[in-house]
């Protein structure tokens, strides 16, 4: 816990936190104390800054908390948070398909991609563009493992297209993702532009390093984000 004395407020330390200076922007996140009304975007930036367990201290929505848990890889967890006494909306399909993906990763069983489907079909019905990139970008992991790497790009493609039509830059994880769908030469031009607009101990600087047969600086981007390895199981063994 950080020390009193030093302790700032997210009002006090945004601008830090939001710094292309990333070193500056972890160090403020690790003297951050929250009041009680800054505790939700206090959370959002730690997931943001790739330290879920800040996330966890700080978030009360369940849909925040349930993303820092899969972070963790704690995929039981992440369904907890989300209980099962409503429909889900999209980016509530999205989480649960994650948490079934990892708990069939853990499990060593055979890909099955229902979830993810009906992730992507709320996405697509409620036109929710961060759900169905998300879900797009599970569609092409589960792809990839099952050794489909033709349908992983198809899939992959569409969460390209959202961004097009949206006039964004492609979300860093999907292109990650993408990287080892492609493999050889063009999987590393994609995977620098991951690396690039990926953030702190995220899947999508992980994999992107990956991608890049930079082995070690993945495990210490994973180590300092504390992220699960059950987020780049998916990849072949080089």
């Amino acid at each position: 816990m950080a020390d009193p004395a030093s302790a700032l407020s997210l009002a006090a330390s945004r601008a830090a936190l939001d710094s292309p200076d990333e070193a500056l922007a972890l160090r403020t996140l690790a003297l951050l104390s929250p009041l009680p009304h800054e505790r939700a975007e206090a959370a959002a930036v730690a997931l943001r800054l790739g330290r879920p367990r800040h996330t966890l201290e700080w978030a009360m929505d369940p849909l925040v908390r349930a993303a820092a848990w899969l972070r963790l890889g704690e995929a039981q967890s992440a369904l907890g948070e989300l209980g099962d006494d409503r429909p889900p909306c999209a980016r509530e399909a999205v989480l649960r398909a994650r948490a079934d993906w990892q708990l069939r990763l853990r499990a060593a069983a055979e890909p099955e991609s229902g979830s993810t489907d009906m992730a992507l079909r709320l996405a697509r019905q409620e036109g929710d563009a961060g759900a169905l990139v998300a879900a797009a970008t599970l569609h092409g992991e589960e792809l990839i493992r099952a050794g489909e790497r033709f349908a992983a790009l198809r899939a992959l493609a569409e969460g390209l297209k959202v961004a097009e039509l949206g006039g964004q830059a492609a979300d860093a994880h999907l292109l990650a993702v993408l990287a080892h769908a492609q493999g050889g030469a063009k999987g590393g031009r994609t995977a620098e532009k991951a690396l690039a607009r990926s953030g702190p101990g995220s899947p999508a600087r992980v994999l992107a390093l990956l991608a890049l047969a930079r082995p070690a600086d993945a495990q210490s981007q994973a180590a300092a984000g504390d992220l699960s390895p059950l987020w780049w199981t998916f990849v072949p063994p080089a």
